[in-house]
């Protein structure tokens, strides 16, 4: 009975490693359903032009996740998408000698001090995250619209140098799928073989216990928000370079797909857990969504509906995942204080 119960428990605690595995089980198998209603689902140029699509919502859904792990939130990410991308659209237009990498840089450190304004209200103010970010949303569209003085900078005003960094190609590939997969490695890196990717974990699974052991939770706090501004700010960029349009209203609402990608990958809302290739897989499995519903014929008003549906299926699976695990991991415990004491 107790090697059952071991082998049980074992099995369980090996369920959180293979989310990642369960994420591209169900994205082959739903690729291959769609494919068979429409075969041009599965041709490359469909799924390059896909991958092009979900290059922001992949670059954002890093710095969320980031958040989510300490357990906040970030509901600025939108409207720090949309100004930094009219910021950006109203300096290329009127400086058009500009690089287009310098404005990738550009929309990086605007993003940062966007997101450090919103850090330093949490993690100093100690106001709550979703109060705090949900209050920035607001200021930080309000100061687009502001800025633009309610006009939108239109394609014939950006330089054809700015908009090919959505159109050019590197080695076959989009330049936007380029910048998002040296996002992802990045950050992979940065989470899983550096000291401040791991107290980044630590502050999330157990806020107190991380203060004791002398992690500076308060920057780890302000940290994650400056990430997550500065790759909204990123994607900012990305955004209107990819649609040569920056608009007062960008992007509205998206901050509820980048969340979704998150629960999605297997990140937990309530911090401590998520992978960096949870997160992509996750992404990748809201563009397929998005890609494959005109292509089925399936109304785009089912599309929020569908998504909503897969995160609360997202959401209690993993609920149910951490929850046996947590058990299982209390069992582990009780069996080896029986061993250790003999009762």
């Amino acid at each position: 009975m107790k090697g059952s119960n071991k082998s049980f428990s074992e099995f369980v605690l090996q369920m959180r490693g293979f989310r990642e595995l369960g994420i591209i089980v169900f994205i082959v198998i739903i690729s291959t359903v769609i494919g068979m209603r429409n075969p041009r689902f599965l041709t490359w140029g469909n799924l390059h032009d896909m991958l092009i699509d979900t290059s922001v919502l992949a670059v954002m859904a890093v710095g969320m996740m980031l958040v989510l792990v300490t357990g906040g939130i970030d509901l600025s990410t939108e409207s720090v998408l949309a100004l930094a991308g009219m910021v950006s659209g109203i300096l290329v237009r009127d400086n058009p000698h500009l690089s287009p990498p310098l404005i990738l840089v550009f929309g990086l450190v605007f993003g940062a001090l966007l997101g450090s304004v919103t850090g330093l209200i949490v993690a100093k103010g100690k106001v709550l995250p979703i109060i705090a970010t949900l209050s920035m949303m607001y200021i930080y569209r309000g100061i687009t619209f502001i800025v633009s003085g309610g006009r939108w900078v239109s394609a014939h005003e950006m330089p054809e140098s700015f908009k090919s960094m959505a159109t050019g190609r590197l080695l076959g590939i989009s330049n936007l799928i380029t910048i998002a997969l040296i996002v992802y490695v990045v950050f992979y890196y940065f989470v899983n073989h550096t000291r401040t990717g791991r107290e980044i974990y630590a502050v999330g699974s157990n806020f107190e216990a991380a203060k004791v052991i002398g992690i500076n939770t308060t920057f780890i706090t302000w940290l994650v928000y400056v990430i997550s501004g500065a790759l909204s700010g990123l994607g900012g960029v990305m955004w209107v370079a990819r649609y040569a349009s920056a608009q007062n209203d960008t992007a509205s609402g998206f901050v509820l797909t980048v969340v979704a990608a998150c629960v999605l990958g297997g990140v937990s809302i309530t911090g401590g857990v998520g992978t960096v290739p949870g997160v992509f897989l996750g992404a990748i499995t809201i563009g397929i969504i998005n890609n494959a519903l005109p292509m089925i014929r399936v109304s785009p008003f089912w599309k929020m509906a569908l998504q909503g549906i897969i995160i609360l299926v997202a959401a209690v699976v993993n609920a149910l995942i951490t929850r046996s695990a947590e058990r299982a991991q209390l069992r582990q415990r009780e069996e080896l204080r029986r061993m250790r004491y003999g009762a």
